[in-house]
């Protein structure tokens, strides 16, 4: 009995580029493979282009972090000389390794932005040293020198800023002093929004609660909306999230008549009564500046570009969705001025003595963190005011 084998198009077009590229090196030899630095130096002229390849864990319309990566991809796509090729609704299982290589054997591309978190470990570090001429460069991970390969670096922005600055909001607007916050893991970088959403509300008033619920998965849109709810159902009156797409909450809130703050893009239109702010990125800045460093001849594997970039408000790393027409003037003006102290580098978010909500002290008397400090990308507690745990 014969067997019949099914390839998909991709497949096909790998072997055919594999069996291509091996009569030319029989011919050639392999001495003319173009370093990373001769790639970043000639990319970007005409018939030359910088090819880019992006990878979102979603659908590029969610309103959420996908659509403010996408967003940002299309910003750099209008550049001269550079070409974009992406994909959406990639998982992070051993999919996304295989889009990784179609992208770089089919399209030619030579920087690649896998966006989702669990892209990281182990995906990017194995499919890097499969390809060493390529970079690649993730949204969040933290890049150890000497263990994970030269060609990997990592770059995220300070984006609790904005989630205090959308604390010290909702603290003058709830009326009823509990906050409610809809997360999808509790991670370092979610712990974050979580506990600076909670410092910047008690910045107001000191006995504000932020009640957390853990919904698993980045995005569970029945879990959302049941977290949502439920919230409601308590008496919460401001909530905000920090999950791949807000929609859901933003959508539910308005539903349920409590006030909302945005996450990752702006998602004013899906509540226009309770929207009040929100906290987004601006990834074009952040993705043309490494378009500039790498025309300018600069690569991970050369020093140029440093393996961890990171940057905040004063950075051009996010903004703040304008104030919803609920936001009172008092809370505009203190907003305004935690803002300042923000674009000014004089804002301390963590200092000690810090407690978390188990009354143990997490951060001593005496010790300061700036927002730059790599032992908040480590975070492992949530705030005093934080009703919930990390294990939930």
């Amino acid at each position: 009995m014969s067997q019949r084998i099914y390839l998909s198009r991709r497949q096909v077009v790998r072997g055919l580029l594999a069996t291509t590229a091996f009569g030319v090196t029989a011919k050639l030899g392999t001495g003319c493979t173009p370093t990373p630095e001769t790639q970043a130096t000639t990319a970007g002229s005409g018939d030359n282009p910088l090819v880019i390849g992006f990878i979102y864990v979603g659908p590029k319309d969610d309103y959420g972090y996908n659509q403010a990566h996408a967003e940002g991809a299309a910003g750099i796509a209008q550049l001269p000389g550079v070409r974009v090729v992406d994909e959406a609704n990639v998982p992070e299982t051993t999919a996304v390794e295989e889009s990784m290589r179609n992208m770089i054997e089919e399209d030619g591309v030579t920087v690649l932005f896998p966006t989702s978190f669990g892209y990281y470990d182990p995906h990017i570090l194995k499919i890097a040293q499969e390809y060493p001429e390529v970079q690649f460069f993730h949204c969040g991970g933290l890049y150890q020198e000497g263990v994970h390969p030269d060609n990997v670096g990592s770059y995220f922005g300070y984006i609790d800023e904005a989630q205090y600055i959308a604390g010290v909001v909702a603290g003058h607007t709830s009326q009823t002093g509990r906050l409610g916050f809809v997360a999808a893991k509790p991670i370092p970088q979610v712990l974050r929004n979580i506990n600076s959403f909670t410092l910047g509300a008690r910045s107001v008033d000191p006995e504000m609660t932020t009640q957390v619920i853990f919904t698993g998965d980045w995005a569970l849109p029945v879990r959302e909306a049941e977290a949502t709810n439920s919230m409601a159902d308590q008496g919460i009156d401001v909530v905000t999230c920090h999950v791949d797409s807000p929609k859901v909450v933003m959508e539910t809130a308005q539903k349920r008549g409590i006030f909302c703050s945005g996450y990752h893009a702006n998602q004013a239109e899906l509540a226009p009564q309770g929207y009040l702010t929100g906290a987004e990125w601006d990834w074009t800045q952040v993705y043309t500046n490494y378009v500039e460093m790498i025309r300018a001849g600069k690569t991970l594997q050369n020093g140029g570009i440093p393996h961890l970039v990171r940057g905040g408000l004063q950075d051009g790393f996010l903004k703040l969705s304008p104030y919803g027409n609920a936001v009172s003037a008092d809370a505009k003006q203190s907003a305004d001025a935690a803002k300042a102290e923000f674009m000014d580098g004089d804002m301390i978010v963590y200092r000690g003595e810090m407690k978390d909500n188990t009354g143990k002290v997490v951060i001593p008397a005496g010790k300061n963190f700036q927002q730059q400090d790599q032992e908040l990308e480590k975070m492992n507690w949530l705030v005093t005011g934080v009703v919930g745990n990390v294990s939930s």
